[in-house]
C-alpha cells in the first residue's frame, strides 16, 4: 500500500491501474466501417469537392459576362476606375515586359532554333512556318504568358483583394454605396485582358527573333529575317489571325478576373496560407481551360 493511501490522502492510481486500463482498452475490438459507409462518406467528399469547383466555375462565368456588359455602359467608367484601369494596366505591361521578353528569348532558343534545325535537316524545311504557327506561337505562348501574369500580377490581385475582404475594407465599400465589382473586378480584369494581348505579341517576336537568330548564327537558315517571318505569316490561315490574338486576350482575362474573384470570395477562415495556392491552383486551371478550348477549333 502506498503512503498516501495510508495519511487518508487522494487516492491516486497505483503504478499497476494505467497499464490495466491500456491493457483492457488495447483488447477492445476495432469498429469495422460498413463498405456501404466507406462508399458513401467518400462519394459525399467527391461531391463536395465538385460542388466547390463547380461553384467557382460559375462564379467565374457570370462575373465574366457580368465584365463584358459593364464595359460597354459609360456611367460605370467613373474616375476612380479609369484611375484604377490605368495604373494596373501600366503596373502589368510596364513590369511584365522584360519578362516577356526574356522568356520568349528562351523559347527562341529551346524550341524555335530546335524546330528550325531538325525540319531543314530532314528536308521538311517548307514546314517550319506551320509548324511555328501552330506549336510555338497558337500553343506555347497563350500558357507562357498566361502562368506570368498569374505569377507576376494575378496572385498580387488575389492578395490584395483578399486582405481587402478579410479586414472589411470591401464590405465598408458596400456600406456607402460603392459597388467593388465597378471599383476592382471591372478595371482590373481589363487590365489584365489589355495587358495578356500586348504581352503575349511580344512574347512571340521575341521568340521568332531568337530563334532566327540562333539558326542564322548555326549556319542553318541563309534568308533574311524579312523572309523568314514572311514565311511564317504566309502559313498562317484566316483562323489563326483571329484565334491567336482572341487566345492572348482571352488567358489576360480569366487570369484577371479569377484572381479578383478568389480575394473576393475569401472568408474570414482565409490567410495568405490558403488564398495563394488557392488562387494559383485556380488560375492555372482556368489557363489551362482556355488554351485547350481553343485548340479544339471549335
Amino acid at each position: 500500500m502506498s503512503g498516501s493511501q495510508q495519511t487518508g490522502g487522494p487516492n491516486l492510481p497505483s503504478d499497476d491501474e494505467p497499464d490495466l486500463i491500456l491493457q483492457t482498452d488495447a483488447h477492445k475490438p476495432a469498429k469495422r466501417i460498413p463498405v456501404h459507409e466507406w462508399i458513401r462518406r467518400k462519394l459525399a467528399w467527391i461531391g463536395r469537392l465538385v460542388r466547390r469547383q463547380a461553384r467557382f466555375f460559375l462564379v467565374v462565368l457570370g462575373a465574366g459576362w457580368g465584365v463584358i456588359f459593364e464595359s460597354f455602359r459609360s456611367h460605370a467608367w467613373r474616375r476612380t476606375v479609369r484611375y484604377e484601369f490605368v495604373t494596373t494596366m501600366n503596373n502589368i505591361i510596364g513590369g511584365g515586359v522584360s519578362a516577356s521578353l526574356f522568356a520568349g528569348m528562351l523559347t527562341g532558343v529551346a524550341a524555335v532554333s530546335q524546330v528550325i534545325y531538325w525540319l531543314g535537316l530532314t528536308g521538311l524545311a517548307k514546314m517550319t512556318g506551320s509548324i511555328l504557327v501552330n506549336v510555338v506561337i497558337r500553343e506555347i505562348a497563350p500558357i507562357l504568358v498566361g502562368i506570368l501574369l498569374l505569377g507576376r500580377n494575378g496572385m498580387l490581385s488575389a492578395t490584395e483583394l483578399g486582405l481587402l475582404t478579410i479586414g472589411g475594407q470591401v464590405r465598408s465599400m458596400q456600406s456607402v454605396g460603392m459597388d467593388p465589382f465597378l471599383m476592382l473586378v471591372l478595371p482590373r480584369t481589363l487590365a489584365f485582358t489589355v495587358a495578356g494581348f500586348t504581352l503575349g505579341i511580344l512574347f512571340s517576336m521575341s521568340s521568332l527573333i531568337t530563334g532566327y537568330v540562333m539558326s542564322r548564327i548555326s549556319g542553318v537558315i541563309t534568308n533574311p529575317i524579312w523572309t523568314f517571318l514572311d514565311d511564317v505569316a504566309a502559313a498562317m490561315s484566316v483562323t489563326d489571325y483571329a484565334v491567336i490574338p482572341l487566345k492572348f486576350i482571352m488567358v489576360g482575362f480569366v487570369v484577371g478576373l479569377g484572381g479578383c474573384l478568389t480575394g473576393l470570395t475569401a472568408t474570414n477562415e482565409d490567410s495568405l496560407r490558403t488564398l495563394l495556392p488557392r488562387g494559383f491552383s485556380r488560375g492555372m486551371l482556368i489557363v489551362m481551360m482556355v488554351s485547350v478550348l481553343f485548340s479544339l477549333d471549335l
